[in-house]
């Protein structure tokens, strides 16, 4: 049984300004296999962080299904569905930690939710996440004190906090470093080896040769391409 299966799924979204109804993701079927490491790639506005989105529970579908398992999320209740999401790891397209925060604090209310919450105090798993990602030394300081890709490498630690069986990762090592990036990816293989699905929405061409993953290419919405030890862009 596949880990994640979308049927059919669509999200459509209704513009303020004039009521102009958006298709951000068509009709997409797609499945993805526990242990995969998947690329989702495409130009801007393609539909990358709609359909992580969905992925990920961040938004339910206007139609189609999203199971987990085999489960239908649609179908389950507002805690069941709780329950689930914590099974994600997920990092946003913008950064998300909260500014009058130490990385601590930021950290910690997301520790309180985990399923191993009881086996380890929850500050001692955010200072182990924080060790993992080389931000071991960040706990007391303040997300305006940090560079780019400091704040990065905590929303990456602030998703891995839980032990998930899944990250979801939407464009972690966009305007990083070269070095800095390879780094990212290097530690989600590593992740992905003991693993850990990893779903990650990059415009890093590259990287993503480099690495020889699965390749989905979304245009418009909709896939055109799902290759596997594909190439940035492979449509075949």
């Amino acid at each position: 049984m596949a880990l994640i299966c979308l049927e059919g799924a669509g999200k459509d979204y209704t513009q303020t300004a004039d009521q102009r109804v958006v298709h951000a993701i068509r009709s997409v079927d797609l499945t993805i296999e526990q242990g995969e490491f998947v690329f989702i790639t495409g130009s801007s506005g393609a539909g990358k962080s709609t359909l992580l989105q969905l992925i990920a529970y961040e938004t339910q579908p206007s139609r189609g299904k999203v199971c987990l398992d085999g489960v239908n999320v649609n179908r389950l209740s507002q805690r069941q569905r709780q329950n689930r999401r914590l099974r994600f790891g997920y990092v946003p397209q913008f950064p998300s930690l909260i500014r009058k925060r130490t990385i601590q604090e930021n950290l910690s209310t997301v520790a309180l939710l985990g399923r191993d919450r009881i086996q380890m105090a929850p500050d001692k798993r955010v200072q182990k996440a924080l060790n993992m990602v080389g931000m071991g030394n960040a706990a007391d300081r303040y997300p305006v004190e940090l560079s780019m890709g400091e704040c990065r490498r905590v929303e990456l630690a602030r998703a891995i906090i839980n032990n998930p069986d899944i990250l979801v990762l939407d464009e972690l090592t966009a305007n990083l470093d070269e070095d800095t990036a390879w780094d990212m990816f290097l530690f989600l293989s590593e992740l992905n080896h003991h693993g850990v699905t990893v779903i990650m929405a990059s415009h890093a061409k590259k990287f993503v040769n480099l690495m020889r993953r699965r390749v989905i290419t979304l245009v418009d919405g909709a896939i055109l391409g799902d290759v596997q030890k594909g190439r940035y862009g492979d449509v075949v």
